[in-house]
């Protein structure tokens, strides 16, 4: 499953074209619209585009006060293309397909597969990923081997979904499985339930469950219970003009690498841990975090910095440990060389608070030096990899990036090009030299993966 998600846009792209043009067709020779055909003249004449979802990690929700998820930031992207407001309408998983029947939404964007009950109720998009149905269970409950071993299993699920289709599916093929239905509740909380040993099992896509092992390292997930299914954005079934616009912006998107960065972001890193390494973290959160979490706190807010950033950061550097020291003679809880030591004006650098204090002064030096980057997790992340690596190492790295034409504010350029600094006909024209350039990228990656679940942790 390793990199599951950026192979499949390949896929992608090689449908795109040839579904785009049959939606075309489809416009073109479908003169019955009804009142569907005035969808894209609405939008344009309100300036407002309904997105209908639910709330849930992947798809749509609030972290201090700003709107994020998967499917969010993709329809972000799809209003700006269409130069509109997004509007958002929540009726809650069991009422998104009502809702879009009665116009109160334009399309329905929640990670939905597309299947063979939802085609004779809407219409659907070019798929955008390619997922798989996963039992998912508690690490210290047996798991089902196979889909004859569901027999006399008890899973919950959510009334509607595509879990339901297949299971019931299962269920009259002769496998005598049990499965209760839950209303209107996210897979994110049926997994929680297992975690916490409510439920034995649960059914997730494939990308939620790798999106929520990293929240409960003690989830497992198990075999799968279906072929890979596609999601797509829904549209009315009448609604011809907005699935063609749909296609013409998934096109877009993924020409312009959207789509690419967009799923980088949520899905990149999901596979790459140690789960071991992951329930430690845990552990440390409540053990080591609590006794240097305000001193972080005060120093993150001098700069505007998510203080659960800078203690994702902490960690990676020393595992909260003030006394860490590596190899390099690199020391304390921001793990500081003697000469970033003396740069930021500090003395000891085993103190909690003026290792914090520096490490959050030079960390906010590399940022304002990125400065020109408008994005600011894109920012954000070239500022972690200087901090990691040396501000000098990534110039060298952009310089090689300008030579080859690629974006200069892009992290997915910085991943290509800083590993070439290892390479002798790279590197022997550099100013900085040698680096080990794949480690800023691991390290940028770890502190996203802490940072994201210290995030579900405190989040209210």
């Amino acid at each position: 499953m390793r990199q599951f998600f950026i192979k499949n846009l390949i896929l992608i792209h090689i449908f795109v074209l040839c579904l785009v043009f049959v939606s075309i067709s489809i416009l073109i020779h479908n003169k019955n619209l009804g009142d569907a055909a005035g969808t894209i003249e609405r939008i344009r004449q309100t300036g407002k585009l309904r997105l209908i979802t639910a709330d849930a990690s992947n798809t749509y929700s609030y972290y201090e006060g700003i709107p994020t998820g998967f499917e969010y930031d993709l329809a972000m992207e799809f209003a700006k293309y269409l130069n509109v407001e997004l509007d958002i309408v929540t009726p809650g998983w069991n009422n998104l397909f009502a809702y879009l029947d009665q116009g109160m939404g334009d399309f329905i964007a929640a990670g939905l597969a597309i299947t063979k009950e939802r085609l004779e109720s809407a219409a659907f998009s070019i798929p955008y990923m390619t997922i798989q149905q996963r039992i998912i269970h508690h690490n210290l409950v047996l798991a089902p081997k196979n889909i004859e071993d569901l027999k006399s299993r008890t899973f919950h699920i959510r009334r509607g979904t595509s879990y339901h289709s297949r299971l019931k599916i299962i269920k009259d093929s002769g496998i005598d499985l049990n499965y209760i239905l839950h209303d209107n509740i996210p897979t994110d909380e049926l997994i929680a339930m297992v975690d916490k040993r409510e439920i034995q099992f649960t059914i997730a896509d494939s990308n939620i469950a790798l999106l929520n092992q990293r929240y409960f390292p003690d989830i497992r997930i198990g075999i799968p219970i279906q072929e890979k299914e596609s999601l797509a954005w829904a549209v009315r079934k009448d609604d011809a003009e907005m699935l063609v616009e749909i296609n013409r912006f998934f096109l877009y998107a993924n020409e312009q690498g959207i789509l690419k960065r967009i799923t980088a972001k949520y899905y990149e890193n999901t596979e790459n841990f140690d789960i071991y390494e992951l329930k430690k973290f845990h552990a440390r959160i409540e053990t080591r975090l609590p006794k240097y979490k305000r001193l972080i706190m005060e120093e993150s807010e001098k700069y505007a910095f998510d203080w659960r950033l800078v203690a994702a950061i902490v960690y990676q550097e020393s595992h909260f440990n003030p006394n860490a020291k590596s190899f390099t003679n690199v020391q304390g809880l921001m793990q500081l060389t003697h000469a970033t030591a003396r740069e930021m004006g500090i003395t000891n650098r085993i103190n909690p608070s003026q290792s914090i204090r520096a490490g959050i002064k030079y960390l906010n030096r590399m940022h304002q030096r990125f400065g020109y980057i408008e994005d600011d997790y894109q920012r954000m992340l070239f500022s972690l990899a200087s901090y990691n690596i040396g501000y000098g190492h990534v110039m060298d790295a952009l310089k090689i990036a300008e030579e080859k034409g690629l974006d200069l504010a892009s992290w997915q350029t910085l991943k290509t090009t800083l590993p070439l600094l290892s390479k002798s006909r790279y590197f022997e024209a550099t100013k900085h030299g040698y680096a080990r350039g794949w480690e800023p990228i691991q390290y940028v990656e770890r502190i996203l993966t802490y940072f994201d679940i210290l995030k579900q942790k405190t989040m209210s």
